[in-house]
């Protein structure tokens, strides 16, 4: 029997919590969406990525109001994909954070990253038509940067572990408390996108997230994590997914296999523990795709377009 087409079947609404991380420290999760999250300043606060409509960002920002009445100084933007950017303008930031390598994305794929989401994904795009554009850093960075929280606070340090989910992946981290915003660099009980991944570059990106020694880690999907055993266990299952999806495939292309064969033999190996968590039958055939062009010697992702994305579906997991 078919599937449906990626998310598109999944209209059912998500309950949304906040939740208290520490004094000032928010993170925003909706059962296997995408997450967001908020830091106060002593006389402002910094956003952690913005959902997909300016209408859905409205939704968070509400939330947030019962806790704090502070402007939005910053809105840190973790990577380039539709469902985190095009939000933004309903925040009033006064600057938008980008790494320099998401800046090229946006120039280089914006559009049509953003038709490829709204199809796959639509229930996220709550009121698209509020949407006024591509959304654009007027900050960007390529190592660590560092926004002054100012009064006891600290500060707030952004980083760039290296290339990931994209090769522009950027994280939040509180060093004083030990809390970290990874974005989808890491996930909790939720299966990856590796659609536009670099695949064995994430491995080593991840160890570079783990020596940070966070005790409370927000992923890009599912709940909160806490404790540094729990963190360090969500770390090791973004990068048993990553290992056991490459362990699948690559064999099946070095024997000359083709990438219907290398999808079967992923979707066997993963099934079993991935299967049942967010969004596993919508990403996995991206996955493999963008893995197998990478053992083509494909370096950079291949640009997802609608018309593509149907193409792969039909190949890889369509089965009527």
């Amino acid at each position: 029997m078919a599937k449906p087409f990626a998310s598109s079947a999944d209209t059912a609404p998500k309950a949304e919590t906040l939740e208290v991380l520490a004094d000032g420290v928010y993170a925003f999760t909706s059962e296997g969406d995408p997450n967001v999250g908020a830091i106060e300043g002593e006389d402002h606060v910094v956003c952690f990525d913005a959902r997909a409509t300016p209408v859905a960002a409205e939704d968070w920002l509400t939330a947030l109001r019962e806790h704090t009445d502070k402007p939005v100084k910053h809105l840190v933007l973790s990577h380039y994909h539709a469902v985190r950017t095009l939000g933004a303008s309903a925040f009033g930031a006064a600057e938008i954070i980008m790494h320099t390598e998401t800046r090229a994305l946006v120039d280089e794929r914006g559009e049509q990253d953003w038709a490829s989401e709204h199809a796959r994904m639509p229930r996220l795009f709550k009121e698209p038509g509020s949407i006024p554009g591509l959304t654009w850093p007027t900050i960007t960075f390529s190592a660590d940067l560092s926004l002054v929280l100012g009064g006891d606070r600290g500060d707030l340090v952004l980083g760039h572990a290296g290339r990931g989910h994209t090769k522009g992946d950027v994280f939040a981290w509180l060093p004083e408390r030990k809390i970290l915003f990874a974005g989808d660099l890491v996930e909790s009980e939720a299966a990856l996108y590796t659609g536009d991944a670099y695949h064995k570059d994430w491995l080593a990106t991840l160890d570079t997230i783990a020596a940070l020694g966070a005790e409370v880690l927000v992923g890009g999907r599912g709940a909160v994590v806490h404790g540094a055993e729990n963190v360090e266990a969500a770390i090791n299952q973004t990068k048993s997914f990553l290992v056991k999806l490459i362990a699948a495939v690559e064999p099946v292309h070095a024997a000359g296999g083709d990438v219907r064969t290398a999808f079967d033999a992923a979707h066997e190996v993963l099934e079993p523990t991935y299967g049942k968590w967010p969004i596993f039958e919508h990403c996995l055939p991206f996955d493999v795709q963008r893995l197998w062009d990478e053992l083509d010697g494909v370096e950079d992702p291949r640009i997802w377009t609608p018309e593509r994305d149907r193409e792969v579906w039909a190949l890889l997991q369509d089965r009527g």
